[in-house]
């Protein structure tokens, strides 16, 4: 991939899980109640803050390993994204924008790092499908290493600021149903793409 192409990537891929209903929503959701539209970019703040760390982790514990486990690390990394896929495509039939829980922190940059780290489903992605897309990213050089988390944290940025200007002013930006079919088509986009990571792989291997 060039650099265009692996913003484009990643920030359809990590859409895909900026969407789905999870700890870090309903933060955004119950601090937007509070504290305003400024909510959804405070939490993104915090939730970039740990993945900056596993990002720095990655670079120093796994580049230098890239080329030894390069293919078992992308097969796990192509079967996550299916799996993750049909996941997200079955938990789309009942999931729910508004959906409210427990507040963990007044403050929405805490907020945002704990219900991060707190997420067991956070470092089962950043394990697989996440050190697998960075890894790929190095083989062409710190530069698209860099733009995959550009990437990635647009669509973090861009979806909770969405939902807390949306809390802010009382409305909803989509239906229950709109955002139904918006989960199963990014449960479908990641299966689709997974299916093509692995036949990338595939084809490195001469199979």
């Amino acid at each position: 991939m060039n650099v265009m192409e692996m913003l484009l990537v990643a920030f359809a891929i990590g859409l895909t899980g900026a969407l789905a209903p999870g700890p870090t929503l309903v933060a955004t959701v119950n601090s937007s109640l509070k504290n305003g539209w400024t909510s959804g970019p405070k939490v993104s703040i915090g939730h970039a803050f740990v993945e900056m760390l596993i990002f720095v982790l990655i670079l120093m514990g796994l580049s230098g390993a890239a080329d030894a486990y390069r293919v078992p690390i992308s097969l796990i990394g192509g079967t996550a994204l299916m799996v993750f896929g049909a996941l997200t495509l079955r938990g789309a039939s009942n999931a729910s924008i508004s959906s409210q829980g427990s507040e963990i922190s007044s403050n929405p940059y805490i907020a945002g790092a704990l219900t991060s780290a707190a997420n067991p489903y956070f470092w089962i992605w950043w394990l697989s499908v996440g050190s697998a897309m960075l890894l790929d990213g190095l083989r062409g050089g710190f530069l698209l290493a860099a733009a995959f988390m550009i990437g990635h944290w647009g669509a973090d940025f861009g979806w909770y600021t969405l939902v807390s200007t949306s809390v802010d002013r009382g409305k909803s930006i989509l239906s229950e149903r709109g955002y139904r079919y918006v989960l199963s088509a990014c449960g479908i986009f990641l299966m689709i793409f997974g299916l093509y990571y692995l036949s990338g792989v595939a084809g490195s291997l001469g199979w």
